[in-house]
């Protein structure tokens, strides 16, 4: 049998173990790096993380890079992450991959991360509200489940997406906005907290693979754009008892340019050794220039004058050092003085144009037209010969920042017609991806999708790079969008315009960029900061000066401050008098204060704006069934349910209404129709369980509750109907303990008082019944049935 040739390697192999071959200095941070595995991890000279710190530039990627070719040596299982995985899903997802392909998948971690994808798409589009008006101390505390879940930052693909009136409406907890959705309890929760539900598993997965090799390593490179997702995370992963138990012999390295945060890192130093780099010493600058074959002093002199140090332009200058005594070359000059072939040249400038680049952006950059042929042949290979481009696991290239901006600079000065012209190319490149991605996504919904979101994101740049006046208008409106759907992603935005400032040397996108960024990072998860800084500036149109009135004052009324989200929606309506979300907006919120003419003179508007806005027709029905006025109800949400067939909620309200009519029959069909519709419908099954209750159908209310708790665990809602049950049965002691619990759940829970009394009064328990009814009242005093028992009792 004819031997097996050995496989050859590819051109990066080649190329990464010439670059590996010409590594120089860093001798004691190898060497710190390298005696740790020496160490065992029971010796207290041990450290678990190691933390990579400085300027841009000044080598960190590189080391990080040895470092993980020595974590190899020692037989580890090592996965390299930076920052696009911009969540611990996503960064999860990564790991796993890497691990797989070096055959330690992570089977119980891919399965949850699949079920978290698919639940994640089903989800999408049903986040539209329904249900009761939430009062605002159930607000606050669904602002505040959003918080302690991991919203901001580390919930990643979920973060802001969220609308914590949605998640407080009928039950004041997180879950109830996805357990309409979800298909078992486990999804309720991945969706809800995917950090917590990920996490335990990713553990018991790590602790499982590390049992079978002698090390685990894990690098996290550009930390200083990653750590706001994820610092907070990767503190508690190390707390004990917060995750599970991590394995001993896994190693963590986290490399960006600031000093770990005190606030999550100040009581976990003995664990982490902090290892800051500089630039290279004149000697290990010779070293290196020497080691390239750089020996003529003046031409040494002259690298080591233009490099400052800096291992990137060292490296960079080696290869291309110049001529003796050209002490005016520019930098760019220099970068590329070893190339003679124009086309080459040319095509390295161009390559710098785009943030991060594949090889289809590469034809973009450089002008190939569509179906034609690069005029350097091997092209993109070619440009990862280049010391300054880097290829990260993610399979997008970069240049290194401090080559990039000079190239940048150069070709912006040098031809400007040229330069707009190669970021209108790359705009349109973009927008044509943005475009793809948005294939079956509800629009409303769009920058919630992670590649829609990115695409876009890059359109933004390049429009602004081209032409930073015109396209400022249109960056500040996806502001206002990005603010009102994930206000936690607003930085990746806000980034994008102080870079676009950078790169384009315009003063305003600089200013514009540097102060949203301290506005959000300032600000936590609520965009109002950001918002209360876009109002401030005179390039909002007075539709867009609308909309962003809009979004803050939802996030207001969220956080249950009503009247100053009352007075942002009759800012808006002032500034944009047709604004229909603004007159909808300040409707929900002059209803949940009981101001029902207000509120439906302001829908009134909105209808008239908006004829055939089936929402707004919605919100009508909903306002007259509070009001009582159930025959008038029962004719909007039958004209709701013609203009949107295919919408349960109005279906489920109907049903409410024709109960309080009683028409019992006619309500558990729309119940039934509302439930077929969307079978994950929780709000719906709590109210057919009331209707089958009346009905006599004890078993089948059960039932109702029974599921309905399935899909949203622990609402008051679900526990205050099984109650209802019970008593209607005449267990009354079963009631009341249901009762118990649903007041627990939420202590402003008027409808469970009054319950509960005539449970009470059932057990002959009458001063607790009194009380119970006095508190009902207390809570609404416009409850007229509990007065009316109340006046009974005595």
């Amino acid at each position: 049998m004819p031997a097996i040739p050995p496989r050859r390697l590819s051109l990066q192999q080649i190329v990464e173990g010439q670059r590996r071959a010409a590594f120089v200095g860093r001798e004691s941070e190898l060497s710190l790096f390298r005696r740790n595995f020496a160490i065992p991890p029971e010796d207290p000279r041990h450290r678990f993380v190691f933390h990579v710190r400085g300027n841009a530039g000044v080598g960190k990627t590189s080391l990080v890079g040895e470092w993980q070719q020595v974590a190899g040596e020692f037989g580890a299982l090592a996965a390299s992450v930076d920052e696009a995985a911009d969540s611990v899903p996503e960064l999860l997802a990564s790991v796993a991959g890497q691990f797989a392909e070096q055959g330690h998948p992570l089977r119980a971690l891919d399965r949850l991360l699949a079920t978290y994808r698919r639940a994640l798409h089903d989800m999408a589009g049903r986040l539209a509200a329904d249900g009761d008006e939430p009062s605002p101390a159930a607000l606050a505390v669904a602002q505040a489940g959003l918080i302690a879940a991991g919203a901001i930052p580390v919930v990643g693909a979920l973060a802001g997406g969220i609308d914590p009136a949605v998640v407080a409406r009928g039950a004041g907890g997180l879950r109830a906005v996805f357990g309409g959705r979800a298909r078992q309890q486990e999804e309720a929760f991945l969706l809800a907290e995917p950090v917590r539900a990920l996490t335990p598993v990713f553990v018991a997965e790590l602790g499982r693979v590390a049992d079978a090799v002698p090390w685990v390593a894990l690098f996290l490179d550009t930390y200083e754009r990653t750590a706001p997702l994820l610092d907070r995370w990767l503190a508690d992963l190390l707390l004990r008892g917060r995750y599970g138990e991590l394995p001993a012999n896994l190693v963590l390295t986290l490399a960006g340019q600031r000093r770990l945060d005190p606030a999550h890192w100040g009581d976990r130093g003995r664990l982490v050794a902090d290892v800051p780099l500089g630039p290279f010493t004149e000697a290990e600058s010779r070293q290196l220039l020497h080691g390239r074959g750089v020996v003529e002093e003046p031409v040494v002199r002259e690298v080591l004058r233009l490099s400052g140090g800096l291992p990137v332009l060292v490296s960079t200058l080696a290869a291309n050092p110049g001529a003796a005594g050209e002490a005016n070359a520019t930098a760019v000059e220099r970068f590329l003085a070893g190339e003679s072939d124009p086309a080459r040249r040319a095509a390295a400038l161009a390559c710098a144009l785009p943030r991060r680049f594949d090889e289809d952006l590469v034809a973009v950059a450089v002008g190939v037209p569509e179906g034609g042929s690069y005029a350097v042949p091997g092209l993109y290979d070619w440009l990862h010969e280049l010391p300054f481009v880097a290829e990260r696991h993610s399979g997008h290239s970069r240049y290194h920042a401090v080559v990039r901006a000079p190239m940048l600079r150069l070709q912006r000065t040098g031809s400007p017609r040229r330069w707009k012209a190669a970021h209108d190319r790359l705009a349109e490149a973009f927008a044509a991806r943005r475009d793809a991605a948005a294939e079956g996504i509800d629009p409303e919904r769009l920058w919630a999708e992670q590649v829609w979101r990115r695409a876009a994101l890059e359109v933004l740049y390049h429009q602004l790079c081209a032409r930073p006046r015109t396209a400022l208008p249109e960056a500040l409106r996806a502001g206002i969008a990005l603010c009102s759907q994930r206000p936690s992603r607003a930085r990746y935005w806000a980034r994008t315009l102080a870079e676009a400032g950078e790169d384009a040397d315009n003063a305003v996108l600089r200013e514009w960029g540097r102060d949203l960024l301290a506005a959000i990072t300032d600000h936590g998860p609520r965009p109002t900061a950001a918002l209360g800084l876009l109002l401030t500036r005179a390039e909002l149109t007075d539709t867009d000066r609308a909309a962003a009135l809009v979004v803050r004052a939802w996030d207001r009324f969220r956080a249950g401050e009503l009247e100053a989200a009352l007075s942002d929606h009759g800012r808006a309506i002032a500034v944009d008098p047709r604004s229909e979300r603004a007159h909808q907006g300040r409707a929900v919120i002059l209803r949940s204060l009981g101001r029902y003419e207000e509120a439906l003179a302001d829908l009134d508007r909105a209808e008239e704006i908006a004829p055939a806005w089936a929402w707004a027709v919605r919100e009508r029905g909903e306002t007259y069934r509070r009001m009582g006025r159930l025959e008038e109800a029962l004719t909007v949400l039958d004209r709701a349910h013609a203009l949107d067939p295919s919408d349960a909620v109005p279906l489920g309200s109907r049903g409410l209404v024709r109960h309080g009519l009683g028409r019992h029959e006619e309500a558990l069909d729309d119940f039934d129709r509302a439930v077929a519709l969307w079978p994950e419908y929780a709000w719906a099954l709590v109210r057919r369980a009331r209707v089958r209750t009346g009905l006599g159908d004890r078993v089948g209310a059960l039932a109702d509750l029974d599921r309905a708790e399935e899909l949203a665990p622990g609402l008051a809602g679900t526990e205050g109907e099984r109650g209802e049950v019970y008593r209607a049965t005449g267990r009354y002691e079963e009631a009341v303990a249901c009762y118990d619990r649903a007041i627990a759940m939420d202590p402003g829970y008027a409808w469970a008082h009054g319950s509960r009394a005539l449970a009470l009064e059932a057990l002959g328990r009458i001063a607790e019944a009194r009380a119970d009814l006095d508190r009902a009242l207390e809570l609404d005093p416009e409850y007229g049935w509990a007065r009316a028992q109340r006046e009974r009792l005595g």
